[in-house]
């Protein structure tokens, strides 16, 4: 309980440190809210009234406060350019991203611990070889490289899906599943090689050791030895990268939306940065940190359980 506790608040502590680099990053940067607004027709004095109607004028401490304060009771604030409340503008877009990223996230798993385990138990042979081959030119590839050779060879030759041709999930449930198989395929690629690779150094150095040979004389089969004790070891160092993989495949899905064309938080998202429209991209920043905060919160709970020994 003290554990959990202490993570509770570092998660709060780590939440505040971020929220203050996401708000004097995006008022640091050049580019005024009001001239953007108004334009090359608005005058300095027009410039002037806009930017004090938008308290922008106001000292930064002020504007912070003012907006983290809204941030935690819910209210992300309204759209500079638009004039619509930021949540109602995102409520139909992170399902989308969200969706993506946990297909992805289902992908890396499906593929990356059973050929994790497969290669370790036959290291150095050829199938071991032949994968790991694989493994490191997937591993160099970007994500979004991925999926223009993706859209290519599987959309444009096989025809097996239409590039741009995007199904929500109110016309089609299955349709807007399908077309996103894809596009999670290209984000789940690199992380599920790295995965691949990590379980397989530590399922081979955890088979090393001593505690295994003594699994052995007790009469234990090379499946009760490896499900049963060395798995559990090996997957310490696996459900950290898996955590920050998850993280990471969230940001990494603003990317593959643009190449395959789904309108997710990556369009808005880009919009709003070139339109200095603030409380947009603040929400989806600090969504996204809220996330990765989460996760590695989960990440630490779940690694105490596996391991009770840790205790920082």
């Amino acid at each position: 309980m003290r554990y959990v506790l202490k993570k509770v608040l570092m998660m709060a502590l780590t939440l505040v440190v971020v929220s203050v680099c996401v708000f004097l990053a995006f008022h640091i940067i050049p580019g005024d809210p009001a001239t953007r607004l108004l334009g090359t027709q608005g005058t300095p004095a027009q410039v002037e009234a806009l930017r004090e109607q938008m308290g922008l004028n106001d000292p930064l401490y002020q504007q912070y406060f003012r907006w983290f304060t809204s941030f935690l009771h819910g209210d992300l604030g309204t759209s500079y350019v638009y004039s619509q409340p930021v949540a109602s503008m995102l409520a139909s877009k992170i399902p989308i991203t969200f969706s993506l990223a946990m297909m992805s996230f289902v992908f890396m798993i499906l593929i990356s611990i059973p050929l994790g385990i497969y290669t370790a138990r036959h290291e150095n042979g050829m199938a071991d070889r032949i994968i790991m081959t694989v493994n490191q030119v997937i591993m160099a590839i970007p994500p979004f490289f991925s999926g223009i050779l993706i859209t290519y060879f599987f959309g444009m030759i096989l025809h097996l899906f239409t590039p741009g041709g995007f199904v929500s999930f109110d016309t089609s449930a299955g349709g807007f599943f399908a077309y996103l198989i894809f596009p999670a395929i290209a984000i789940a690629l690199p992380k599920a090689a790295m995965a691949t690779k990590l379980l397989r150094g530590s399922v081979v150095d955890e088979a090393a050791k001593d505690y295994t040979r003594t699994a052995y004389s007790r009469g234990n089969t090379v499946n009760g030895v490896l499900y049963r004790h060395v798995l559990k070891n090996a997957m310490i160092p696996v459900i950290t990268f898996i955590g920050m993989a998850l993280a990471d495949m969230v940001a990494g899905s603003i990317v593959i939306e643009q190449v395959f064309g789904i309108p997710g938080i990556s369009r808005i998202l880009l919009t709003s940065i070139s339109n200095r429209d603030y409380p947009v991209v603040e929400a989806i920043i600090m969504g996204i940190a809220m996330l990765v905060i989460l996760i590695n919160f989960l990440v630490d709970v779940i690694y105490r359980i596996i391991d009770p020994r840790i205790t920082d």
